[in-house]
C-alpha cells in the first residue's frame, strides 16, 4: 500500500502566494476528487507535487511512502511512483509515441521491457482507449486533438502503472463519448493496480463516470472542505459561491 501527504504545503510564484496551507492525504486503491473554481490553485497543487520549477515551496512537506517527494528531481519523483496527467499535454515533435512510451516504460522499471509482450501490452490498452494503431508512429501529440491528448495520457498511466496518479483537469474539453473512454481508461487502471487517483476538476461531470471515494474543495489556495461524493452533488446544485472568503480548513 502506497501513500501520498502533503502537510501544511505552502507554494508561491513570484513572490506571490498561491497556496495557504494544503493538507491532504492520499492512499492505494482511493480517488480523492479535488474541485474548485478557476484560479483557485488546484493546478497549483498538482506541478508543485511533480516538481515544475515554476513553483517555489516555502513551507510544508510532500512524503510518497515516508520518502521526501520534495527533495527529489522530476524523474526520480516519477520513478518513485508518481504520475501526472497535465491539463494542457504538450507536442514533442519528432519523438514517436511507441518509443516515447517504451523509453519511459523502461526509465520506471530500469529495464526495457521484453518486446512481444510490450507490443501485446500496447495494443491492448490502446485498444481500450479507442486509440488508432497508426498512433504508435505519430510524434507524441503532434496533431492532436484536445481528446487524442487526453487519451494519449491515460495510456502513458496504464502502461507506466504507478503508484499515485494526479490528473489535472482530464475532463477538460472533452465530448461526452470521449469522456467516457477517458474514464474507463482510468477506472481500468484502479481496478487493476490499486491506483491512487486525484482527480482535479471544476466540473462534477467526470464524477458520473469515476465515482470519488472522497471530494474537498479547494478555495483560495487551500482545502475549505471535505466529505463524500454527495459533496460534489452539492456543489453541482449550489456552485462555489456559498464558499465565500476563504475559511479554515475543515477534516
Amino acid at each position: 500500500m502506497s501513500t501520498l501527504q502533503v502537510r501544511d504545503l505552502r507554494v508561491s510564484v513570484e513572490d506571490t502566494e498561491i497556496l495557504k496551507g494544503v493538507d491532504l492525504t492520499v492512499s492505494s486503491g482511493e480517488t480523492h476528487a479535488l474541485m474548485g473554481p478557476n484560479g483557485s490553485g488546484k493546478s497549483t497543487l498538482a506541478y508543485s507535487i511533480a516538481g515544475h520549477p515554476k513553483y517555489t515551496v516555502t513551507g510544508g512537506t510532500v512524503t510518497l511512502d515516508g520518502e521526501d517527494v520534495l527533495s527529489m528531481k522530476i524523474d526520480e519523483r516519477a520513478r518513485a511512483g508518481l504520475f501526472l496527467a497535465m491539463q494542457y499535454p504538450v507536442e514533442v515533435p519528432g519523438v514517436s509515441t511507441s518509443n516515447f512510451l517504451r523509453t519511459a516504460v523502461t526509465a520506471i522499471r530500469g529495464e526495457a521491457p521484453k518486446l512481444r509482450t510490450w507490443v501485446k501490452d500496447v495494443n491492448a490498452a490502446m485498444a481500450e482507449l479507442d486509440i488508432e494503431s497508426s498512433f504508435s508512429e505519430r510524434g507524441v501529440n503532434e496533431g492532436f486533438s484536445g481528446g487524442e491528448k487526453k487519451r494519449y495520457e491515460i495510456l502513458q498511466l496504464a502502461l507506466l502503472k504507478p503508484k499515485i496518479a494526479i490528473l489535472d483537469e482530464t475532463d477538460s474539453g472533452l465530448d461526452v463519448d470521449a469522456l467516457r473512454t477517458v474514464s474507463r481508461g482510468v477506472n481500468s487502471a484502479r481496478e487493476s493496480t490499486d491506483l491512487g487517483v486525484l482527480l482535479i476538476t471544476h466540473y462534477p461531470r467526470i464524477l458520473q463516470y469515476i465515482r470519488p471515494d472522497v471530494v474537498h474543495v479547494f478555495y483560495h489556495g487551500r482545502i475549505v472542505e471535505t466529505g463524500g461524493a454527495e459533496l460534489a452533488d452539492r456543489i453541482e446544485a449550489e456552485g462555489y459561491v456559498r464558499f465565500g472568503e476563504p475559511k479554515e480548513a475543515v477534516s
